[in-house]
């Protein structure tokens, strides 16, 4: 199974050693919660743009359904984004960087919740969102069989806890100094934070972290990322970047990336440190209960 899965996603020897040593165990380890707990277990994924979240998720999904013949989902706070028509009319009427999607503020939070819920409540059928990111845009919502039994829910700002005001006041990079000087931007993205997001983490019954070596890596891997999508769609779609466009883009996600660095390791069950190359160096047990 682990070999078929490493050549269909094009992973190497690495992705193998890493899935063997970490991933297995902690897939193991997310079975015997469900099989305590007697019900639905949600688990929350953080990672920065380019740390392996989705291929992590995918692997753990796959070795559940096949050794064990549970019901896994995985989804991605990425697929509840608003529409670009919705994001639009937020740049109007909030400030022009909600135009760009990422931050707390541009996700369907109501949506997300009702389908938490429905994982919850063991709903013997339901739907969930999807989206494009060439189109930018989403796409037609998936059928989904239940009732669930683990939810892999992953997102770069998924578990991150708000900032206090005085953090807020001094600008981080060019973008917030130049297009967000009066911090107009980033306080509404913290009251999002707050009020929509932070509720909704009380769902996860566990937290795992694949934490990057710094935001300085973040570029290198989200550039990769986004050259694999051009490739994949032949160049095609208006929500694809150029590595200018894409240099401005990940400092929309910097603050809160440079958070969850700081402050989530002593918030969830594990952690997985990881290296230039995406490669774990080291499982550490984090501040949850998992």
């Amino acid at each position: 199974m682990l070999l078929q899965f490493a050549s269909q996603h094009r992973l190497g020897k690495g992705f193998i050693h890493d899935a063997t040593t970490w991933y297995v165990p902690l897939a193991e380890r997310i079975l015997l919660h469900f099989k305590r707990a007697k019900r639905p277990v949600m688990v929350g994924i953080n990672g920065c743009q380019g740390s392996g979240k989705t291929t992590f998720c995918a692997f753990v999904a796959d070795y559940l359904r096949q050794n064990h013949a549970v019901n896994v989902l995985c989804l991605s706070l990425d697929d509840f984004y608003f529409s670009h028509a919705r994001r639009q009319h937020l740049a109007a009427s909030i400030h022009p960087l909600l135009q760009t999607r990422g931050v707390p503020g541009t996700h369907d939070t109501v949506e997300l919740a009702a389908v938490l819920e429905q994982v919850r409540q063991q709903a013997s059928s339901f739907s969930v969102p999807r989206f494009n990111k060439a189109t930018d845009n989403p796409a037609v919502s998936q059928p989904i069989d239940g009732p669930v039994d683990i939810l892999l829910f992953e997102g770069w700002c998924w578990g991150v806890p708000a900032q206090d005001e005085a953090s807020l006041l001094k600008p981080i990079n060019a973008l917030e100094a130049q297009e967000d000087s009066d911090g107009r931007w980033r306080h509404y993205v913290n009251q999002q934070l707050a009020s929509h997001y932070l509720p909704l983490y009380a769902f996860m019954d566990m937290w795992l972290m694949l934490r990057a070596p710094s935001f300085a890596q973040v570029f290198a891997w989200r550039l990769e990322q986004e050259h694999k999508l051009r490739d994949a769609t032949s160049g095609a779609g208006d929500g694809l970047m150029n590595d200018v466009q894409l240099a401005r883009f990940i400092q929309h996600y910097q603050r809160l990336t440079e958070r969850s660095l700081a402050a989530l390791p002593a918030r969830c069950d594990w952690v997985l440190m990881l290296d230039e190359q995406r490669r774990v160096t080291r499982c550490l047990p984090g501040g949850g209960n998992g």
